[in-house]
């Protein structure tokens, strides 16, 4: 797939042209300079025509922040190969952007000059201005008033190569549909064979979404590496590290293949205490709670050389809260006690309870320990997440534990267990069929997914119950 990238200085539209293509609110867009820091990755359709959206920081400097911005700006222009070179229709032309201008253009690329803010007819006369960088290739936009923009597309649409539609693509391969379903006949004869005592009110419920793509949400207070983890997890500069506390503002992520899996990591911003958070983060503290609904799985990132806090439980209930999948990392390793490991473990089990489905692995960003080991884990712990028990073997499973712990009464009443049924993945959800479901206590639930975590491996992911009477939905 083709990419096109957004290039200019802080504040010339950039992204709320990446919105207008992606037609959502994605980047966070805001007057203040550097919003964007790093670069994000959409994937938009142009008319009838995919490409890959680069939307880049602001070209300035001024500070090593914006200088690494800056660099990964220039980066992505390289990788792209379609570029939009934006322009404030406001102001007149610097020479600084026409000499970066001429650098991409010798680049070879598709190029065009974007001329934003002609917010009406008699700001057109601006665009004469810019035909002194020497291109043909101008146009003269409004972004927020939506002016002009279409013929922009069109000269984006003719750069990119033609994608079939549905309806083309059947007549061309008429033998598709029929594949597929044999391969679904197959597929219920195959789970008709292994049996089940499900009551006919009892539906599998499957996931919406694809087992196969993982959606990682890297999450935890500022500068504890989140940043850092992510490039050493990509083995490449993918996110702007700097000691600048809040650098990460708007959530990016980066798509990835390993093991026949479809990974997507997500940055998130750095969570403060509320007091702390002002201006633009607040847009970003509502972004990654956002992102967090749409992950799977949640990396929580803890600071291994200093006391954890307050914040980082509270960070981690959002972790709960949305019932992802987690795996707690304690970066910066290289700079903890060397003798503490079993003692700083347990005060992550102490600490997070709530978490204690998700293993503990220690690693550092910086010198690359263990990375290596976060992407067998990931996938594992996805398998766990999204995997569907039989109702036999479920129930074998609890007809055990009940022997080893028969259901306490309430109240001098017998409390009845039928069976269990799996009824939904990602995560696993368990309905009990129960004579009286109000007597459950909690207790025993948790003694009850304690004993199916030994039958079944279930490490990484939550597991929740539902007791209800039979043909209750």
């Amino acid at each position: 797939m083709k990419k096109l990238a957004i290039i200019g200085r802080p504040n010339v539209g950039k992204s709320s042209f990446f919105n207008r293509l992606l037609k959502e609110r994605d980047a966070i867009t805001s007057e203040m300079a550097g919003t964007t820091r790093d670069v994000k990755k959409r994937v938009a359709t142009v008319l009838d025509r995919e490409v890959e959206v680069l939307d880049t920081g602001g070209l300035d400097e001024g500070s090593e922040l914006f200088d690494k911005v800056r660099e990964k700006s220039i980066a992505a222009a390289k990788q792209a190969d379609i570029i939009l070179f934006m322009v404030d229709g406001k102001n007149l032309p610097i020479e600084e952007d026409k000499k970066l201008f001429h650098e991409l253009e010798a680049m070879g690329k598709s190029m065009a000059l974007v001329v934003n803010k002609i917010d009406n007819d008699k700001m057109k006369e601006k665009v004469w201005e810019y035909y002194e960088f020497g291109t043909q290739t101008i146009f003269g936009i409004s972004v927020s008033h939506n002016r002009s923009i279409n013929p922009l597309l069109e000269w984006i649409a003719k750069q990119l190569p033609y994608i079939p539609q549905a309806g083309e693509l059947e007549a061309a391969e008429p033998d598709m549909m029929d594949e597929f379903d044999d391969l679904l006949d197959a597929y219920m004869e195959e789970d008709e064979e292994e049996g089940s005592i499900y009551d006919e009110n009892d539906e599998m419920k499957e996931s919406d979404e694809d087992p196969n793509h993982i959606s990682v949400a890297i999450i935890g207070r500022v500068n504890v590496g989140k940043s850092s983890l992510l490039n050493a997890l990509l083995g490449e500069e993918r996110s702007v590290v700097s000691d600048v506390a809040g650098t990460t503002i708007d959530p990016i992520d980066e798509t990835i293949e390993r093991d026949d899996k479809t990974i997507t990591f997500i940055d998130t911003a750095g969570i403060r205490k509320r007091g702390k958070i002002e201006g633009i983060e607040r847009y970003a503290l509502y972004r990654t709670r956002t992102m967090l609904e749409r992950a799977n799985l949640a990396l929580l990132v803890l600071d291994a050389s200093e006391p954890f806090r307050d914040l980082d439980e509270k960070i981690a209930g959002l972790i709960d809260e949305n019932r992802l999948a987690c795996m707690i990392v304690l970066n910066k390793w290289d700079k903890a006690p060397r003798d503490d490991y079993d003692k700083i473990v347990q005060q992550v089990r102490d600490r997070f309870k709530f978490l204690h489905y998700a293993p503990v692995i220690t690693v550092s960003a910086l010198t690359k320990q263990r990375i290596h080991k976060l992407y067998d884990m990931i996938i594992q712990i996805n398998d766990n997440y999204s995997q569907r028990i039989t109702t036999s073997r479920l129930n074998e499973a609890l007809a055990f534990a009940m022997r080893k712990h028969p259901i306490p009464s309430m109240h001098g009443q017998v409390i009845r267990l039928y069976y269990a049924t799996q009824y939904a993945t990602r995560p696993p959800q368990i309905a009990l069929i129960m004579n009286k479901p109000k007597g459950l206590h909690f207790t025993y639930r948790r003694f009850l997914a304690n004993q199916l975590r030994e039958a079944f491996n279930f490490e990484g992911t939550p597991l929740l119950f539902k007791a209800k009477k039979r043909g209750e939905k």
